[in-house]
């Protein structure tokens, strides 16, 4: 042990401390525990591993090494599971309206484990896209010091001599309809494209969101884009346990570290690297556990200012196992620091400054996958947020890689993603048209569902950028193409996209910022009036609680209030 702790302080005394805790120690001596053990600090190692897919199938064992990181730094590991929804799985069919909701059962689930058993700090391993949010945001609830573990990356897998990912396999469906793709062919690449443990290998929304780990300050320099194979992971995973330990000497605090310019910062880097558009839905609400007022519209402000820099899947040719190799996520933000897009005073769980972490970072010109934001991809962000009389409370759209920045058509409009995704199988969408899918929102779906079946079966039949698509759900980080999601207001709340008809005109500008729906006001106003609310199909359960409570998605469609109507915070207790 390096440390010594007086737990008088330390929530852990509640359950460990004085004569009337004789019972509860008696549980801990159950489990092996000494006396001296019982003694230190509780560290919460709490784990999204399980057996739902690759993304989460190594969590555990990382989580397990890093308890010898946890006792050298003088602190006792207490291990716990959470749950995880896939989104490659769960993508296509009702299963993905459980994704969403899973975030905060995720938040949910650690705040209840750490705050009934009154652990003193936390290490959180995460792997699948809603598991990374969910995990911070408890860290960001509870407060106690907390350091971020991304669980890796799939490496990528080899089809006729060219790297693939699963996004490959999703618009080979759409080839396989077009009459491109031979059976045979789908069934050859669905065997190699996901070769082995670890999440999606682009820069979609797992990825994005361990980028975010690192360029807010909640995960360790350069750890979180080390693919899951790799060894390197076990000495992350030993070095946040030590590290979490430095933090709750010092009584460093999430809190203290995810400032209103930290978010800025982690905004930059989604931008700068093409990242997912589901990163403007877990910020703000990333956001929210802080008291932080932190929306759609300051990600989108932030989104119009950054140059784009990564060239990485879908809209680029590399993968996160490329962008490690280069660098990786400090990499990218040397180039952005030494440009002025970032602030370097924010805190990091190094303990210093994020300033002073990019000190030890030296530029490479020689690798390939970032580029200097002198001479960037394109001057603005990859992700853009849009507004207009479709959306007054925004809308988003993925810009990276994409030719097409202007698109105006009739609308098609479809009550559901399955209509719409029937009808793309059958090629009975035309070209020009403006897909619209509504009453897929938070609040909706329930659940505010992913399309990325529908869009890479668009993509997969050569439709990408000749249609646009426009929904009050969501994309995955993995879509491409003139793609538009989190509409508000949405369908279910009355918003304009209820009220729009086939053959409405819409027009869509990227590079203002712009989502107009050309109808007349008066004629909406007869819409309107005549507008009946839907009930949906969720009347009991985990998702109608979920539609009960959820708020509108660009505030990230929380269901609690947040840290501005905390009267106490569990680190304190």
């Amino acid at each position: 042990m390096t440390n010594t702790f007086d737990k008088s302080r330390l929530p852990s005394r509640h359950v460990s401390v004085g004569p009337e805790r004789a019972p509860h120690r008696s549980y801990y001596y159950a489990m092996g525990l000494s006396s001296e053990e019982i003694a230190r600090p509780f560290v919460a190692v709490a784990s999204a591993g399980n057996d739902s897919a690759p993304c989460n199938t190594t969590l555990d064992a990382q989580a397990d090494i890093c308890r010898t990181g946890v006792e050298e730094g003088g602190g006792m590991p207490r291990r716990f599971n959470t749950i995880t929804v896939t989104d490659g799985i769960a993508m296509g069919h009702q299963g993905m309206k459980s994704s969403l909701a899973s975030r905060e059962v995720i938040a949910d689930s650690v705040e209840l484990s750490v705050r009934g058993h009154c652990y003193d700090a936390l290490v959180g391993f995460a792997g699948c896209d809603k598991s990374l949010p969910g995990m911070m945001m408890a860290m960001l609830r509870l407060n106690v010091p907390s350091i971020f573990v991304y669980g890796g990356s799939i490496l990528p897998g080899t089809h006729h001599g060219k790297d693939v990912t699963v996004v490959d396999v999703f618009e080979a469906v759409g080839q396989h309809a077009a009459g491109n793709c031979p059976l045979k062919e789908l069934q050859a690449l669905e065997k190699v494209a996901c070769p082995g443990h670890g999440a999606c290998g682009g820069q979609f929304t797992a990825n994005t969101m361990a980028c975010v780990g690192e360029a807010i300050g909640l995960s360790l320099p350069n750890s979180n884009m080390a693919p899951a194979p790799y060894r390197s992971r076990e000495e992350i995973a030993v070095a946040a346990g030590r590290q979490v330990m430095t933090l709750l000497e010092r009584n460093l605090r999430p809190r203290d570290i995810c400032t209103k310019a930290a978010f800025e910062n982690a905004a930059r880097v989604v931008a700068a690297t093409g990242g997912s558009t589901n990163a403007a839905l877990h910020l703000p609400a990333m956001a929210n556990e802080c008291g932080i007022d932190f929306h759609l519209f300051d990600v989108a402000e932030i989104f119009k200012s950054t140059p784009y820099i990564a060239d990485l899947k879908p809209g680029g040719q590399y993968v996160a196992k490329d962008m490690h190799e280069a660098g990786g996520v400090y990499m990218a933000m040397k180039t952005l620091l030494d440009g002025g897009f970032l602030d370097p005073e924010p805190i990091t769980v190094t303990g210093k400054a994020l300033g002073e972490n990019l000190e030890e970072i030296t530029w490479n010109p020689d690798q390939k996958v970032f580029y200097d934001v002198k001479s960037p991809i394109t001057p603005t962000g990859g992700v853009v947020g849009l507004k207009g009389s479709l959306a007054p409370e925004g809308a988003i759209v993925k810009v990276a890689g994409m030719d097409r920045l202007q698109f105006t058509g009739p609308a098609r409009v479809f009550e559901c993603e399955e209509e719409a995704f029937e009808a793309v199988e059958r090629r009975d969408i035309a070209e020009g048209c403006v897909i619209v899918i509504r009453y897929e929102g938070p609040k909706g779906g329930p659940g505010m569902r992913e399309m990325l079946s529908t869009t890479a079966a668009l993509y997969g039949q050569g439709m990408g950028e000749k249609v646009a698509l426009i929904t009050d759900g969501r994309f995955s980080g993995a879509t491409r193409g003139f793609c538009i999601g989190h509409v508000g207001p949405e369908a279910a709340d009355g918003g304009p996209i209820a009220l729009v008809e086939d053959g409405d005109m819409i027009s869509i500008d990227a590079e203002t910022g712009m989502i107009e729906l050309e109808v007349e006001p008066a004629i909406l106003e007869r819409r309107r009036t005549a507008w009946q609310p839907r009930e949906n199909d969720y009347q009991a359960g985990a998702l109608w609680r979920f539609a009960q409570n959820v708020g509108p998605a660009y505030q990230g469609a929380v269901t609690h209030p947040g840290a501005k109507a905390e009267k106490h915070v569990y680190a304190d207790i």
